[in-house]
């Protein structure tokens, strides 16, 4: 990965942006694709894109920019501060992380706080914690300091940096799914450097997919593109845990993991993995029968319905602090992607025939 890409994706992951508050990040994305596309604009929802023109068929590449998160739902008169997940969490995730909370005035950082272990009678012990028993700490002396900081309805996530663990493979809170924007950027980076396309391309952020798909829907509406081309993270099964039997085998540095599935158009389904094999990258097939949980199932029963394929990352650890991804596997999908894209030309035709 070129450095500008990667000095790119470490600025988009330091952002802020749960779902419904995807601003921070939005426009981080924005600013990138101003270096380099024909056009970028932004929709009242706050889906971010950019485009390179083109005479050929519209062809939409989505990564959703928004994270889980949460957001305050009570402030007591001790200035502790009380919560409700913004998407799916594993409430075991949350005891002891810091939050990074944005506040009107800027962002104020807590701890998420629970009964120590010393104070727990023997039962308690072998209980899990639940959301409902957490509670945030950023320090307030009571509840009029709190309320002078933060507000009801605030979002927040976990404060938690990009870790290298090497090369190639980083750690961070929100790669589900930024990493998914970062590549659908970066194929139209790609595209605008290198061969450029007969197709008329647009990058697309959309936001608040992790509470129900809602910005793959509005864009794809929106576009009314030839194809669609959805990237999000998936299951990474290479961790002692995983069950390859039922969710097949995924790895970190195997490449991009292609859907086939009731979303899947299958020949754009095949035009990636053309695409892959013609630049000899390697791939993962991942099933997908009914639905695939990410904005392809959206996107694809827009209109009359559109044309999409799935192109995932695969990931460790989701929906934690830690998720973990190879830049490799991201800069491979965005070749794949760049790749598909080439290949269509003006007479391009899905119907299923």
């Amino acid at each position: 990965m070129q450095d500008t890409s990667r000095d790119f994706l470490k600025r988009l992951l330091a952002t802020s942006s749960p779902s419904g508050f995807e601003d921070e990040a939005a426009r981080a994305w924005r600013e990138e694709a101003g270096k380099f596309a024909d056009e970028v604009t932004v929709d009242s929802s706050g889906t971010s894109y950019a485009r390179l023109k083109g005479d050929g068929p519209r062809v939409m590449i989505e990564g959703h920019i928004d994270e889980i998160g949460v957001m305050i739902s009570h402030i007591d008169d001790d200035g502790f501060l009380w919560f409700k997940p913004i998407g799916g969490w594993d409430d075991q995730v949350l005891v002891g992380q810091r939050i990074r909370i944005q506040g009107a005035n800027g962002p104020v950082t807590g701890v998420i706080g629970k009964k120590a272990i010393h104070h727990m009678d023997s039962d308690e012990r072998g209980k899990v914690s639940k959301l409902k028993t957490l509670w945030i700490d950023i320090g307030a002396t009571d509840g009029d300091d709190a309320r002078s900081k933060v507000s009801i309805g605030d979002p927040g996530v976990v404060e938690q940096p990009v870790v290298e663990l090497n090369d190639d493979r980083i750690a961070c809170r929100g790669i589900d799914n930024r990493a998914g924007a970062f590549v659908a950027l970066e194929a139209l980076r790609m595209l605008a450097e290198g061969e450029r396309p007969a197709a008329d391309v647009w990058a697309v952020a959309p936001v608040q997919e992790e509470i129900g798909l809602h910005g793959g829907k509005t864009s794809a509406y929106n576009l009314d593109p030839a194809v669609a081309i959805a990237i999000d993270v998936t299951h990474a099964t290479d961790h002692p845990d995983a069950d390859v039997r039922g969710n097949g085998m995924v790895k970190i540095g195997g490449g991009p993991s292609l859907a086939r599935g009731s979303a899947i158009h299958p020949r754009v389904f095949e035009g990636l993995v053309a695409a892959a094999k013609a630049e000899d990258i390697p791939f993962h097939v991942e099933i997908a029968p009914i639905y695939s949980g990410t904005d392809a199932d959206s996107i694809a029963r827009v209109r009359a319905g559109i044309p999409t394929g799935l192109v995932s990352i695969p990931n460790r650890y989701m929906h934690s602090p830690s998720e973990l991804v190879s830049l490799t596997d991201l800069e491979n999908c965005a070749r794949v992607i760049a790749g598909f894209t080439r290949r269509l030309d003006t007479s391009e035709d899905f119907r299923r025939i």
